[in-house]
């Protein structure tokens, strides 16, 4: 079986060079490295990671906690961090927690405090002080992509503003009763991405002078397009005057509102404007009205602040969360018009 010193041999250098290029731990040069990486392939010599992890303190591993894995968005926040991930030479661990409980906690205190992880990102995760503080206290860097609780980076979307950009688009339509698809949770939970939405949604009703009695109705319901198919049949069955405008805190919700209207009759946008968020893969197909994020991006993105924290860049350079939100987009398609 072939061993380090084989390869070292093979390419010409010493033990500790053939380590360092092939743990990526310490300077080597460029030439120096593809040597070593050939004389490795030719030999078919596959480094240990438990040996680099003794001696770099590294497991080249980062530990993903994400809320969801079947929906589009998270998805594709997911896609773009395990691309950026095996670019840098990294391992991902997933772990798929939403709701606190037992399992969660053992999460925290036990699986991500060993040694199994580098850096943790948690992505659209309300994270508690006990969560933080357990990983504070065995020195694993923290980026939160969205969500909310501390970090040691945080990136995000300006959900508040986001929400009020999708009213203040049906308002300049002229319309004045709309209602809002919002997440389960999101009047309970104000600092959550669903509840600055919802909060959003609210100022830019209240810039607009439309007094509390004018405004539809907010329904909760969860953030999918079962979700927001059911909880738009709630709304719009509703025995007081018809919406004419309907701001969806997703897009998968959105396209659930426009089934729900088919059901019932309901002609979008002649009828009713719908409006949602994320920029999906089928709202063009749908013709969804959207602001638009990229989640891709943002998991590539999320990576890189990882990367900087590892290697202590972040404490001479601004990390790439300092400065202006994550970029949005208000993309106008044939779901929203002018009322009747």
């Amino acid at each position: 079986m072939a061993a380090i010193g084989d390869v070292a041999r093979l390419a010409g250098v010493s033990k500790a060079t053939a380590s360092r290029a092939l743990s990526g731990g310490g300077y080597v040069a460029d030439d120096t490295r593809r040597r070593v990486e050939a004389a490795a392939k030719e030999i078919g010599y596959i480094a240990s990671p438990d040996a680099a992890s003794l001696v770099t303190g590294r497991t080249k591993n980062v530990g993903v906690i994400i809320p969801f894995v079947n929906r589009w968005f998270f998805g594709e926040v997911l896609e773009g961090i395990e691309r950026a991930l095996l670019s840098a030479g990294y391992d991902l661990t997933l772990y798929n927690l939403s709701e606190p409980g037992p399992d969660r906690a053992r999460v925290f205190d036990f699986f991500l405090a060993r040694k199994r992880v580098d850096a943790v990102i948690a992505v659209g995760v309300d994270l508690d002080e006990h969560e933080v503080a357990a990983l504070e206290k065995r020195e694993k860097p923290l980026v939160a992509l969205g969500g909310s609780g501390g970090a040691d980076a945080r990136l995000s979307v300006d959900d508040r503003a986001v929400g009020q950009l999708a009213t203040e688009h049906l308002l300049h339509l002229g319309h004045t009763r709309i209602a809002h698809l919002a997440g389960v949770g999101a009047g309970d939970l104000p600092m959550s991405v669903q509840g600055q939405r919802r909060q959003g949604f609210l100022d830019a009703l209240a810039a607009a002078g439309i007094p509390p009695e004018h405004r539809a109705v907010i329904v909760e319901a969860d953030v999918s397009l079962p979700g927001g198919y059911t909880g738009a049949l709630q709304l719009l069955g509703h025995p007081g005057a018809r919406p004419t405008a309907l701001f969806a805190a997703s897009d998968e919700m959105a396209i659930g509102a426009i089934r729900a209207a088919e059901k019932l009759g309901i002609d979008v946008p002649g009828d009713l404007s719908i409006i949602g968020v994320d920029g999906h893969e089928y709202a063009e197909m749908f013709e969804l009205t959207t602001i638009e994020q990229y989640p891709g991006e943002q998991g590539r993105l999320a990576v890189d602040v990882v990367m900087a924290l590892l290697l202590d860049e972040g404490a001479a350079d601004p990390l790439p969360d300092s400065g202006a939100p994550l970029p949005t987009r208000l993309v106008v398609r044939a779901t929203t018009s002018a009322p009747r």
